[in-house]
């Protein structure tokens, strides 16, 4: 299968992702990655009208996404996967699944989060996920839309003030 991008964003699938990124990744199939959106009718409804149309959507657990990876499902497709956060890239790592480089978008502020940029706000469990991702050599990029510079998330991180707590 052909995993052509990989991009972490809180919000999945919408308009930003549905009218840019598709644009210039050019996928087929676009995956969406996340436990609690595929087990929500609400949140598939929502996912579905946000899919472009002529593209193919799956809105998977990590579990059933790692196994259909896997076992080769989408070999012939062009597939950009949709996560929300870092540990799922991690799941997926440790099912055997292989990524790319892994581009983070937006996740948003909360009353727990810590601001690593304008767009990335963290909590110390995202910090220990993608300091793992490092770890297992997936390069990680941060880019909001495809037009802004590409930035090194690692540099990111080391640059920032926030530190992994416990």
């Amino acid at each position: 299968m052909a995993i052509v991008a990989v991009r972490i964003d809180g919000r999945l699938l919408h308009g930003q992702v549905a009218n840019m990124w598709v644009n210039v990744i050019n996928p087929t199939r676009i995956m969406v990655v996340d436990d609690e959106a595929a087990a929500s009718d609400v949140a598939k409804t929502g996912l579905k009208l946000a899919k472009p149309a002529g593209l193919n959507l799956s809105i998977l657990n990590v579990e059933k996404a790692a196994r259909n990876i896997t076992g080769h499902r989408y070999d012939s497709q062009r597939v950009f996967i949709l996560v929300k956060r870092p540990q799922t890239l991690i799941d997926l790592l440790e099912a055997g699944v292989e990524l790319p480089t892994v581009n983070v978008g937006n996740m948003s502020q909360t009353d727990h989060t810590k601001a690593l940029t304008k767009s990335i706000n963290v909590v110390s469990a995202d910090i220990a996920a993608f300091k793992d991702l490092f770890k297992r050599g997936v390069q990680v990029t941060a880019q909001m839309v495809p037009s802004d510079p590409v930035q090194d998330f690692k540099a990111l991180i080391a640059n920032s003030k926030l530190e992994e707590k416990g």
